[in-house]
């Protein structure tokens, strides 16, 4: 039976090039994917999926309105090979409810396996909409795994970079790279605030010396 799976890592975990890797291996069998990435969020562009290793494919964007389900389905009655083994999600997190819940519909109707991949929690530990709903609607849940920019603990969070200092406000989706983004453990996040609250403290003191 198929089913729904939620492949979840933080920022450099290779969530993208796993996409690509499994596109591969159900190809090199001769058995047909499809590749859906939101149209705003693909590294290579609206229609590409980029993994940071360099490797890129073609992916159908997403936009707000795309009833997923009837995309899929179209794509089953279309001229050329009609089987679809698996369909396959990238930055899964900026997927809405509705996105989700027509995913739940391609594995339960049209016994299609979905594996969508993407961020769990944003920079300020909030779950992403799609994420959210990934958690509650999925059958299998998995964790890719990666290191801590600054430590060897395991990753579990990311800090957005505004200028090459921390922040913790803004809008929650802000697509950038290495620049903007780390992937980090949860004590690495927590110093990081501590000590822009301690220069903030410092500079603050200095300012009235003054």
């Amino acid at each position: 039976m198929a089913q729904l799976y939620f492949k979840y890592g933080t920022m450099n975990s290779g969530k993208s090039f796993e996409i690509i890797k499994v596109a591969h291996n159900y190809e090199e069998q001769g058995k047909r994917v499809l590749i859906y990435s939101p149209s705003f969020s693909a590294r290579g562009g609206s229609q590409l999926v980029g993994s940071r290793v360099g490797f890129e494919r073609a992916a159908i964007p997403v936009e707000t309105d795309t009833n997923l389900f009837d995309s899929v389905k179209s794509h089953l009655t279309s001229s050329g090979p009609k089987q679809i083994y698996c369909v396959l999600i990238d930055e899964a997190q900026f997927l809405n409810k509705t996105h989700i819940l027509d995913l739940t519909r391609v594995v339960d109707e049209l016994n299609i396996p979905v594996m969508a991949f993407g961020l769990k929690n944003d920079f300020q530990n909030q779950l992403f909409e799609g994420s959210y709903n990934l958690l509650v609607q999925a059958d299998k849940i998995e964790e890719i795994k990666t290191i801590c920019w600054y430590c060897d603990r395991k990753a579990t969070m990311v800090i957005r970079f505004r200028e090459g200092k921390p922040v913790n406000s803004g809008e929650q989706i802000q697509v950038g790279g290495n620049e903007d983004y780390k992937p980090v453990c949860r004590r690495c996040y927590n110093q990081a605030f501590r000590d822009v609250d301690t220069s903030l403290v410092q500079g603050q003191a200095a300012e009235h010396v003054e």
